[in-house]
């Protein structure tokens, strides 16, 4: 029985058991762009979307980009599933349904036109995964990007892992503005010369041509898993990451592509005994031996590589006791976590559940230091929510580069953002009517009942098909990235460094 197949069988046995307590079962690119593998167009075919730990994803589409048409919006290629800056925020790259990779490029500053200062464009599509079938198990793997991660550059090159449920590849991008001409053996369309006519030798030379990105596979890390990969961290060590699924987590190599070491097996030898699973995963971003990884019953646990080679023993536990007075139905749906993020000190742990967003001190495990509400107001929906499938959305969250300011995102198309010294916490919407070029942001703000001002929007108004679950920071400025409803969105702060 597959994970997907686990979850499903649960949720029905949930739903039987909540009929027979008397409660309702039912409740209301670049053309210059050269490619090693692959193609850079649009894939016609969107396979199904077997759901592994109830993961889902928010529209897409690319930034100065043509709109989709319906019919592909329907399709589902296009939906955008992992936004990530490198880390010098120059680059932005998604990835997609389809399996395809857009990478945006910031425009310099320039004096003539300042407001360009820091405008994305595309820098280089390609075609990352292929849809594939397994045979052995009769599975369709669907070429969705799961999730991009950067490595630090080592020369004029940039490296980046992506991966899909099966399989990482780590993929190499290069410009090239000169090509040589004049060889003595090749004619001009690169055939061999007759040596008879060769009478001369000539000196090759560098002639500039237009700028070509190539972007070539370098590796490809496949068969490690035996479930859904829903993450993947490169090590600080720079030579190591790890990819986690919904059992087991990975250590690779990045120049060893046919074996790996699996650090945590969480797989009972029973599977009808599986009570959680692996949500989320991710490396210190200074202790090459530290990592983290948070699991569907709202725990986190911090590892340490040099206590054993398998860390199923964690060194710390991270879990917040649950108030009596709290428990429902719903408890420990809404309080997986899923996502973690260290900060860029190393000090803190940044996590997100269905309705909050908790800050952790790595020398406190009872509970965390600062509690944030993200939208408090569906704890009365939760009930149509678990309906819908909506209360299972997987909703990532970000630190800006002082680690001062926390976000993440929400339904209606609105991101929540948290100051961590002023405790001001704002709600902004990504959409084309407020977004236009240099247009300030307005506060939004959610009516739950009594007295409602001129652009408030009720709770009961609200679009559940408009969700902000992708969104990245840049690593040194107030830049951020946010995906929604089939467009990425990137705002920055010009005036200062405060919250809007």
């Amino acid at each position: 029985m597959t994970i997907s197949q686990l979850e499903h069988h649960q949720l029905m046995n949930q739903r039987i058991q909540l009929a027979a307590n008397g409660a309702p079962a039912r409740c209301e690119s670049n053309p210059n762009t050269s490619v090693g593998s692959g193609s850079s167009s649009p894939h016609p075919r969107m396979t199904g979307i077997a759901r592994a730990a109830a993961m889902q994803a928010s529209p897409h589409c690319p930034a100065n980009a043509p709109q989709p048409s319906s019919e592909e919006v329907t399709s589902g290629a296009d939906i955008i599933s992992t936004v990530e800056f490198n880390h010098t925020g120059e680059l932005l790259a998604t990835g997609d349904k389809g399996g395809r990779v857009v990478i945006f490029q910031r425009e310099p500053e320039s004096k003539n036109e300042p407001y360009n200062q820091g405008e994305y464009n595309v820098y280089s599509t390609f075609q990352s995964h292929e849809p594939e079938f397994d045979y052995l198990k009769s599975l369709e793997i669907e070429e969705k990007i799961n999730k991009i991660k950067w490595l630090p550059q080592q020369n004029a090159a940039h490296s980046l892992l992506s991966t899909n449920d099966k399989t990482i590849k780590l993929w190499k991008i290069t410009e090239r503005d000169k090509r040589p001409e004049g060889y003595n053996l090749k004619d001009e369309e690169g055939k061999l010369k007759d040596l008879s006519t060769v009478t001369s030798l000539q000196v090759p030379v560098l002639k500039p041509m237009d700028l070509m990105v190539e972007v070539t596979p370098r590796r490809i890390f496949a068969n490690g898993h035996t479930y859904h990969v829903n993450s993947i961290s490169v090590n600080s060590d720079c030579e190591t990451y790890m990819s986690a699924d919904d059992l087991r987590i990975n250590l690779w190599h990045l120049a060893i592509t046919d074996r790996s070491f699996n650090i945590v097996d969480i797989k009972p030898a029973n599977m009808e005994d599986l009570t959680e699973v692996i949500t989320a995963s991710e490396f210190h971003p200074h202790h090459c031996n530290l990592f983290v990884y948070s699991s569907s019953k709202g725990s986190l646990r911090l590892c340490d590589m040099r206590a054993s080679a398998l860390c199923d023993k964690h060194s710390k536990l991270y879990e917040e006791p649950e108030d009596p007075s709290n428990r429902s139905f719903f408890s420990e749906i809404i309080s997986s976590v899923s996502d973690v993020k260290f900060s860029h000190s190393g000090r803190y742990m940044l996590t997100r559940d269905y309705l909050t967003v908790k800050v952790w001190d790595l020398n406190m495990e009872t509970k965390p230091v600062e509690t944030y509400q993200v939208h408090d107001y569906l704890r009365s929906k939760l009930c149509s929510l678990y309906e819908n499938d909506c209360i299972f959305d997987k909703f990532e969250c970000a630190w800006n580069g002082s680690d001062s300011v926390i976000m993440t995102g929400a339904y209606n198309n609105f991101f929540r953002m948290f100051d961590r010294n002023t405790k001001r916490d704002v709600t902004l919407e990504a959409s084309r009517e407020s977004s236009k070029p240099r247009a300030i942001l307005k506060p939004r703000r959610v009516c739950v009942g009594g007295k409602r001002r001129k652009d408030d929007i009720s709770v009961d108004s609200l679009d559940f098909t408009k969700k902000i679950l992708h969104t990245a920071w840049h690593p040194t400025e107030n830049i951020i990235a946010i995906a929604a409803t089939n467009n990425l969105y990137i705002f920055q702060d010009k005036v200062n460094s405060e919250m809007h």
